[in-house]
Order: structure tokens, then sequence, then C-alpha cells
């Protein structure tokens, strides 16, 4: 059987991207973490997530074709808190009885917010 290990982001500084997430999700900071290379495990409900980031040559030039999903139930105070860690917001969106906000990380990498409220008995 074959499983899910991780999830990979290319970036131009390793540490600084894996740093965004550890303060975004919390979890475990490899003590090795460097811009070439950082690892950081996090618990989720389903069981740990590994997440890796690596140093690539090239910078990102379009929109990333696989990307995380994180709900919250205090969805304005979780909007606010990954915009001080340096997100950026670049879309809001309702639709039906859901709403997120797509944001982008330090090095541009999107990822959404989604009202976990809104989704209750959906």
């Amino acid at each position: 059987m074959t499983s899910v290990h991780g999830i990979t982001f290319d970036c131009a500084n390793a540490s600084a991207v894996a740093r965004f997430w550890s303060e975004a999700l919390g979890g475990r900071l490899s003590p090795d973490a460097s811009k070439d290379a950082a690892v950081l495990e996090v618990d989720t409900d389903v069981g740990p997530l590994r997440l890796v980031f690596r140093k690539v040559p090239e910078g990102k030039y379009v929109k990333n074709r696989v990307h995380l999903d994180m709900v919250t139930d205090d969805f304005d105070f979780e909007c606010a808190r990954l915009l001080s860690l340096g997100a950026v917001r670049l879309n809001d969106v309702a639709l039906f009885n859901a709403r997120w906000t797509t944001f982008a990380d330090v090095e541009g990498n999107e990822f959404d917010l989604i009202d976990g409220l809104e989704n209750e008995g959906s």
C-alpha cells in the first residue's frame, strides 16, 4: 500500500517559509532548519502532517497547482493572525453556505482559510 508521507514546498529560503508555517499551524520545526532545507511536523485531527521545505534555484511564476486548506472556528481572528505573520490576502469568496479567503505565504504560496462556522450543518 502507498501512503502520503508529506507535502513539499519549493522555496527560495526554506527556513523563512518553514517558520511562517510553524507559526501558522504550530508543530515541531526541525532544529537543523536552514535556508536550504527544513521539516515541520504538525499534529492534525487525522494524524501527523509532515511539511518539507526545499530551496530551489527558480522563483515562483504561476499559481500553485496544489495548496493547503485550513479551517477555523474564529475566522476573523485567524485572518488577522495570518496577516500579522506576513500572509497576504488574495481573494475573499462567499459561495452557497461557505466562505473562505485565499492567502499567500511569505514567498507567495497560496492557501485557503475556511470559515468552519459557515459550514456547520452543510
